[in-house]
């Protein structure tokens, strides 16, 4: 009886035509024009900000940064193409993206301290996600005659399928987790010091501002370790490539396309602070008002 359950619950997934009901999601999305998808996605994923800062506050905007750090790993497996750009562009930008406009609303409105601490959480969800996943790949997968006899064939190709979106190459995840790491404290900083110079106001330089360096040193930093140095060290000479195209393709090729989103960002910037819990509201606000009235001492 037990394992009748347990077969019954297995092919729930595959078996009921509600399932169906992403999948024709999915197609419907497929048949739009990519610009058209792009606009979609930055509409949602950056909407999500507020909608997630109402309810849990600065709980909420460490949910999405851990979240959008996995996604966007995941998400760059696929590329996309689009007119404005000559070659298919890898997916993921606007979920990483949207990770510096939560911690630019964490340091904005709760300060430097807990924007880092947001950074490391989402730093260790990546890690935390890659050694559960690693756990997973490494059971045996069933054979065919096994899943024939269980009635759970529409598992037997699952397991390639997880080993192509979450077997990690060594090089490339620790590039990103480095830059990840180094962009976001960036971020962090050069939010904060532009803010000493303009002040309370002008939220959406430092918002923009902030994340147009960050977003550079992001390319920068990753497309040196896994496309220059990494494969120095390891001797793949044959997979290194040359600075001109290390800059010119790599670093720059896709950086207007981030720096679009950089100035995107504002509006949302400005939306954070009525999304705020009113407590998170009342505290944000009587900081600024006793920094003000320290300055004017």
């Amino acid at each position: 009886m037990c394992d009748d359950t347990f077969r019954a619950r297995a092919v729930i997934p595959v078996t009921e035509k509600g399932s169906d009901m992403f999948a024709d999601l999915v197609a419907g999305l497929n048949a739009l024009p990519t610009e058209s998808m792009l606009a979609i996605e930055l509409v949602v994923v950056f909407s999500l900000i507020p909608l997630l800062l109402r309810p849990f506050g600065a709980a909420g905007m460490f949910i999405f940064i851990a979240v959008g750090i996995i996604a966007a790993n995941v998400q760059v497996l696929k590329s996309a193409s689009f007119s404005f750009y000559a070659a298919p562009i890898p997916l993921g930008t606007v979920a990483f993206s949207a990770t510096y406009i939560a911690t630019d609303v964490l340091t904005e409105y709760y300060g430097r301290a807990t924007a880092r601490k947001a950074v490391w959480l989402g730093f260790a969800a990546m890690l935390l996600m890659t050694i559960m996943m690693l756990l997973v790949m490494g059971y045996a997968p069933m054979t065919p005659e096994a899943a024939q006899e269980s009635g759970m064939g529409w598992a037997l190709p699952n397991h390639d399928h997880i080993l192509a979106l979450y077997l990690p190459q060594v090089t490339l995840l620790v590039a990103g987790l480095s830059s990840y790491l180094i962009s976001q404290m960036n971020d962090i900083y050069v939010f904060q010091k532009i803010r000493q110079w303009t002040g309370r106001g002008q939220l959406w330089i430092r918002a923009c501002g902030s994340t147009a360096v960050s977003a550079l040193l992001d390319n920068a930093v990753f497309s040196t370790l896994a496309w220059m140095v990494f494969p120095w060290l390891l001797g793949q000479q044959d997979q290194v490539v040359d600075l001109h195209t290390l800059i010119f393709t790599f670093i720059l090729g896709t950086y207007w396309i981030r720096l679009a989103m950089a100035f995107l960002e504002a509006p949302f910037m400005y939306a954070a602070r009525w999304f705020l819990p009113e407590q998170d509201r009342r505290a944000y606000e009587a900081r600024n008002d006793a920094a003000t009235a320290q300055a004017a001492a």
